[in-house]
Order: structure tokens, then sequence, then C-alpha cells
């Protein structure tokens, strides 16, 4: 029979009033200066928070991508390059379907450094800005079918189970007896798609009209949502059109096709691929299906909401309800959902956003009360690598949402060697990433006892990554540390060293004598406790040692770990880390732009299965020509970030560096 929460449900859709209620749990232990964190903002700062209880106010007033390249397949369309889509006509044609009287205001541009939170800590939520381009106009009104009790009514009566199936939620064993917490895990993974999104997709697909299903749909995603939207069509005898990256891998491209997709290759970025797919739609007469800005996607989504209160019920206790649910945070769809849901039914359980620290679009724009766009993202966990969220997402997210956990990649990678361990599943970053937040949670807070849930949203992995997932999990486990220490050049000095790091396993050494009185030593050791490394640091220095913890610094993860032993002194030299689009031609284009005007001191590249490569390079780089360099920089179009003074560098690679004074 169905739950009591289903029961409550279906009272208040049908205009009753429900008689049961629930007890108010206190606050958690994450009030105070703990449960806001705010960073150093881009343009205004934002207002002093209220952090009277667990959910943080402040008063005051999309770019996804795919995996690795692979060579063209002649049995699917490759768009030709003519008429290319500039990012102003991408980003216009792009704007949220919900538009209709949108305020002019542009979006703030931000860099997600702009938002620097510890892991675990929870964002504010700034109410009373203006929402540009949300589905309400001038505050005169709002449809009542966007109202909660409208999205209520539109989760109820949502026809998601034609397609998609109601999956399970299990109880981590293992993670929950090593964090002291009940950590519950919904399993979306196991969707026929091996994802959430195949919800809203159908949900959005089943209210067309047997007219418009016959002109046929389109939409433009690089993953999960392309799948999801081939296989509703497929399930309503409808014809497909999924523009896709031309960076996208061969594995999604194949997944689409089998499920009947017509596959569209546009673009290197996807604002142009979404363009492409708006005018396609325009031209042709499709129906252009949004992957997480739309009503309707959003109610299929939020049936998602329904089977955790029922399933919490049966695996806590009838009419017990979990501390608090984590939701990985893309476009914001899956969370605006499921906050509908839960919050109108269970208002005491919170509903915790979790975003990569590199693509936290969600939690800057609610803790400065208006959308922003971010002028990069990290592409780790490129399923939810959104440059902007959509407009009702965030109206809704800004009404009902406790805040946003920000995570390391680190972090993500040992969220999917939890669920690995536990259930031989391997999620792809973005499925794993509301886990990662629920635990870093948890931690921050020194919480006990309590049970919370996260949502396993994703399975569709990339083999040629999981080397790197794999060296990331212990780190991000707290397991493994990477560490940098300074030895002088001296008989003994190289085994007093090694006496000194006692009985921790050493998992990789990097050692060579230099020309200067020092020798660095790059290392790996595995660890358990908490204060062990910073014991060892220490105990190093007073040894006239200089040790330095390495292991959060991405760069020195993915370039410059593999380039240590050799270094040298050049002038003028200045440090940048790519994203490479991985396509033919792109190291080409790189070239072309630099040389022969800048000489290129070093380069490295690793093949990591992400959507775009990342590539370390060095210049030459003189004061006269350093405007002209910039310029020549920005044109090229690709996200970078200048890594000059990064300490590694400086001390492994800089014959005369002085990475002392950096750090």
């Amino acid at each position: 029979g169905a739950s009591r929460a289903t029961q409550t449900a279906g009272a208040l859709a049908a205009g009753g009033r429900s008689g049961r209620r629930r007890a108010q749990r206190a606050p958690a232990r994450c009030g105070g200066d703990r449960t806001s964190g705010i960073g150093r903002a881009a343009s205004s700062p934002p207002a002093a928070a209220d952090t009277t209880g667990a959910r943080t106010f402040i008063s005051g007033p999309a770019e996804t991508k795919g995996d690795e390249s692979d060579e063209e397949d002649s049995s699917h369309e490759r768009v030709p390059a003519k008429r290319p889509v500039s990012n102003t006509a991408a980003a216009a044609a792009a704007a949220p379907l919900l538009e209709a009287g949108a305020a002019s205001q542009p979006l703030l541009q931000v860099a997600p450094s702009d938002l620097q939170l510890p892991p675990g800590a929870v964002s504010g939520v700034r109410g009373g800005g203006v929402i540009v381009g949300a589905a309400t106009a001038d505050g005169a009104g709002l449809d009542p079918s966007l109202s909660g009790m409208g999205y209520l009514k539109r989760i109820l009566t949502s026809r998601v189970y034609e397609a998609a199936v109601e999956t399970p939620m299990i109880v981590m064993e293992q993670l929950s007896d090593r964090v002291g917490n009940k950590v519950l895990l919904k399993r979306e993974d196991l969707q026929p798609v091996k994802s959430f999104k195949l919800r809203g997709a159908y949900n959005r697909m089943a209210e067309l009209t047997e007219e418009e299903l016959a002109r046929g749909v389109i939409c433009s995603s690089a993953g999960n949502h392309a799948q999801g939207v081939a296989y509703s069509a497929q399930q309503l005898g409808a014809d497909a059109v999924i523009a896709m990256p031309v960076t996208t891998p061969r594995i999604k491209v194949d997944s689409v096709k089998r499920l009947g997709g017509t596959v569209a290759l546009v673009g290197d970025t996807y604002d142009a691929t979404q363009a492409y797919a708006m005018q396609r739609a325009r031209d042709e007469g499709r129906i252009f299906i949004p992957p997480f800005d739309d009503p309707a996607v959003i109610a299929g989504q939020g049936t998602t909401g329904i089977e955790i209160l029922r399933d919490v019920g049966k695996l806590l206790g009838r009419g017990e309800v979990p501390h608090a649910v984590f939701v990985p945070v893309g476009g914001g769809g899956l969370i605006a959902g499921i906050a509908s849901y839960i919050k109108r039914l269970a208002p005491e359980v919170r509903i915790i956003g979790v975003e990569p620290a590199g693509a936290n679009a969600m939690a800057q724009s609610l803790q400065r009360g208006r959308l922003v766009e971010l002028s990069k993202v990290d592409p780790f966990a490129d399923g939810v690598a959104v440059r902007k969220v959509g407009a009702e997402c965030f109206r809704i997210c800004q009404e009902l949402l406790d805040g946003v956990v920000l995570v390391g990649n680190n972090e993500i990678s040992a969220a999917i060697k939890d669920v690995f361990t536990e259930t031989r599943s391997i999620l792809e970053p973005a499925g794993a990433l509301s886990l990662a937040g629920a635990k870093a949670y948890l931690e921050y807070h020194d919480m006990e006892g309590e049970a919370v849930v996260a949502i396993s949203s994703g399975a569709n992995m990339n083999f040629n990554r999981l080397r790197q997932v794999s060296e990331m999990a212990d780190v991000g486990n707290r397991r493994e540390a990477v560490l940098g220490t300074v030895i002088p050049e001296e008989r003994g000095a190289f085994k007093k060293f090694v006496s000194m790091l006692g009985a921790l396993n050493i998992t990789e050494f990097k050692y060579r004598q230099g020309a200067s009185q020092d020798a660095r030593v790059f290392y790996r050791v595995n660890y358990s406790g908490a204060d062990v490394i910073e014991e060892l640091c220490d105990r190093m220095r007073t040894e006239n040692m200089p040790t330095y913890d390495l292991t959060e610094d991405q760069i020195t993860e993915m370039h410059l770990s593999q380039m240590i032993g050799s270094s040298a002194t050049v002038a003028n030299e200045r440090v940048f880390t790519f994203n490479f689009p991985e396509r033919p031609g792109a190291l080409a284009l790189f070239l072309d732009t630099f040389s022969p005007k800048w000489n290129i001191t070093t380069f490295h590249y690793r093949a990591s299965g992400e959507a775009a490569g990342r590539v370390m390079v060095g210049f030459e780089v003189c004061d006269d020509t350093r405007e002209e360099f910039f310029a020549a920089v920005d044109k090229l179009g690709f996200d970078y970030e200048e890594t000059t003074d990064n300490l590694t560098f400086r001390m492994f690679l800089q014959a005369s560096g002085t990475w002392d004074s950096v750090a």
C-alpha cells in the first residue's frame, strides 16, 4: 500500500488538509559562524549573514561538456563548420524558456574562486534579489501551476513511471560505520539510461500532443540528458535529433544511436551546440526539450523526492525522516524538483545542494540573491559543469534550499571509491557528487547518529577516467598525502630524512641531486589520523628540513607530479594551465597563436578522459610584449589560469626559483 508520505501528498494535491504533523527537530550543530562560508565576492560583497539557525539567510535585496573525443563516425551527422555560432549568439539562443517579462539586467560574471568554502560548510541563501529570466516578470503574480502547491500537483501527476523505474535506496553499511551516521544512497544510477535525467525528459515529452510528437523533438547534450531524450522518444514513437559537441566521446554517441536518436555533432562548446539545436528546432518545427529549466522537467525530477520519503520510512521506521537530503547540482532541475516535494511534506528535512568547488554557479547565485554566470568551470564532474543555473530552478531553490556544500575533485573521487567498495558499481564524478558533500558535511559539523540521504545520480563513466579517479580517491579519503621536503645537500641528510618518516608507507618518491645547496624531495605517503601529516611537517621543520603539504593542489596532481626530475632557469618565464577542447586541430590552433612570437619553455599534457584536455604550458614573456601576449591568450578562447607562482613549480622545476618566498 501507499506510504504515509504518499497518502499525505495525495490529500494535499486533492485540496485536502492533512492532520498529520511531524515533530520539528532542533537545528543541527551547524549554526553560528560555521553555517555560513562567505567567500570573496567578485563585484559587491555579500551582506552579513544571519546564522541563528541551521539555514543561513543573508539580508538584502551553462556549459556542460562531454568526455574524451573520438575519431569521426560516418554513421551520424557531422554538421559542417560553416556559419559558426558566436558566444553572444549562443548565449542569446540558450536563454531560459521561462523568460516572459524577464528583467533586462545582465548576469553578473564571476569566477569559481570568488566563493570559497571549507568542505562541508553550507553556503548562504540570500533572498529578495532580482531573478533575471525567472518565470515571474514583476512580482505581479505567478502562474498557479508554478506555485508550491502547483509543483506538488505536477509531481504527483507526473507520467515518469511509463518509462522510468522506482529505484532502490540502500544503507551504506561500511561508510555509515566509518562516519558514525547512517548514510542512505538513492540509486538513480539504476535507471534504464543509468541516470535520473530520464524522469524529467520523459515527463516533458509525455505532455506533448500527438501533433507535436509527430513533428519530432531535439535537444542539446553531451551526456545523460541526451540518452534520456533518446530513450523517451523511442518509448513515445517520436523522432529525436540529439545535438552533441564534436568533443563528445564515441561511447556516448553510440549510446544515443542505440536508443534510436539521430546524432548531430556541432560546436566545440555546449553553448554553440545548444544554439544550433534551438535554431534547428525553429527551422524544422521540432520541440526543443530543455535539460533542466522547465516546469515539466523539474516536476519529473521531483518524483525522486516521493521515493526518498517513502523509502526512508521503510529503512528508518514509519514516520521517520532524514536529517538532510544531499542533491547534486548542475542546472538545478533535480534539486528544485526534490525540494518542491519534500519541503511541502516534511519541511524539517534540510535540502542541501552539492557542487564542485570549480563549478559553483548555484552557490554563488544563492549567496548574492541573483543569477550569476561563471567565467569558467572545472570539467572534472562534467555532468554538472554548468556556467549558469536555470532561472526557474533558481527561483525555487532560493525559496526552499538550506544552502549548498562545495567539494573538491579528490573528495568526489573518494566517494566513487566508497560506492564501488559497497556495491561494485562505478559512478561518474557527477553521480558521486552528493555523497561527497554528505561526507564533508557530517565531518565538518562533527555529527553523530544522524541519517542522511545522498543520490547516486549517474553511472555513465568514461573508462579512460578510472586511472585518474583511482589516484585521487585515497587523497580524498584523507589516506594519502602529497608532500615536498627540502633537505640540505650534505652527506647523511638523505638517510636522516628517511628515518624521520618513521613507519609511514611511502607510495611515490622522487629525488634528484641539484646544483644548489638544497635538494628537494617529492613523495606520497599513506597515513591514518587527522594530525599525522601536520605533526610530520612540524617535526621535519625542527630538523631544518622544511616540508610542505601539496595534497590539495590540483596543478601538482595533474601536471607537476609527472614532470619532477629536472629543473631549469628561464628568464621571464610565465606558466599557465589551459583547458584544450579534445578535438583534432586544437594543438595546431594553440601553436599558431603563440609561435614563433613567444618561446614555449615547458609543455605537459595528460589524457584524463575529461571533456577538455588539461595542459600546462610555460612561455618566455618579456615585459614589452606582456600586453600583446595576454591579448592573444584571451583571443584564443580557451579557459586558462596563470600558475607561475605555484609552490610545486617553484620548488621542483625552477633551478633558481624563489619558491621559499611563495611558501
